[in-house]
């Protein structure tokens, strides 16, 4: 494999690692409405899993409320199930086709069960980067067995990949600030 290819799947791989971990960010709440709070709940709807968002339009006519608006008022009843047993600590109110979904104050405990959640989820990226560098390394490793690299630029491609993780390391150490600064502030 060429080394520059195995450089770019290593950054991608490291990439793909930092959106996932916005992307769990975002439907942790904060406190305030936000639809990615529960558009990727599983709700069974005709016979299958389905996220919320297929089956219902969210928004957040108020910063502490959400509004699941179902497209089929025959699901209305397995969306609610589904908001009750995601454990996100909102308390859906069903009015004909809409869910209600008031946004509690986050208290203290609160507060520090979702940094801890936080601090599972930035680990769990840093896990996926190393694991892209580790991958990474083998492979250059393997090239340079079989003659496709010299030493030296083994030794070059190398400090690329570690420049590489420190990069995405640091991105999801900022991330997790951020985060945690969002969370904490009441």
């Amino acid at each position: 494999m060429d080394p520059d290819e195995i450089l770019m799947n290593a950054e991608e791989g490291m990439e793909k690692a930092a959106d996932f971990m916005k992307h769990e960010f975002s439907a942790i709440r904060t406190g305030k409405a936000s639809p990615a709070l529960v558009e990727n709940i599983d709700v069974e709807c005709y016979g299958s899993m389905m996220k919320l968002k297929q089956c219902a339009s969210i928004s957040s006519p108020e910063p502490r409320m959400l509004v699941v608006d179902a497209f089929d008022p025959g699901t209305v009843q397995a969306i609610e199930k589904a908001i009750r047993e995601s454990n996100i600590g909102i308390n859906p109110v069903v009015a004909g086709k809409v869910i209600r979904l008031p946004i509690p104050p986050l208290n203290e405990e609160r507060r520090r069960d979702l940094v801890k959640t936080c601090k599972n989820i930035a680990e769990e990226t840093r896990v996926r980067i190393r694991s892209s560098r580790r991958e990474a390394m083998d492979a250059l490793k393997k090239a340079e067995k079989d003659g496709g690299i010299t030493e030296d630029d083994l030794k070059a491609f190398e400090k690329d990949v570690q420049k590489f993780t420190d990069e995405y390391v640091k991105k999801v150490d900022e991330g997790f600030a951020h985060k945690d600064a969002e969370i904490m502030k009441v």
